[in-house]
């Protein structure tokens, strides 16, 4: 429980974690590079950044497959 604790306190920047959370979606990710992340990033934030990020491509999913069942071409 304390190795929860202590990986919640680390200070990831915000552009770290987005980039981490990013390549994780395209499946592009180089050993060391999730290495490093593992060291530093804060597991609290990339869980949260993991499910905003799910959530926007699922919204801009449905608004693209909105646009082409309304534009006709789909039809």
């Amino acid at each position: 429980m304390s190795d929860l604790r202590e990986a919640a306190q680390r200070p990831g920047s915000l552009l770290q974690t987005l980039r981490a959370v990013g390549w994780s979606f395209l499946g592009i990710r180089r050993s060391d590079g999730y290495a490093q992340d593992v060291g530093k990033l804060n597991p609290v934030h990339v869980v949260i950044a993991g499910v905003l990020g799910a959530a926007l491509f699922v919204v801009v999913l449905v608004l693209l497959v909105r646009w082409v069942v309304g534009s006709g071409v789909a039809g």
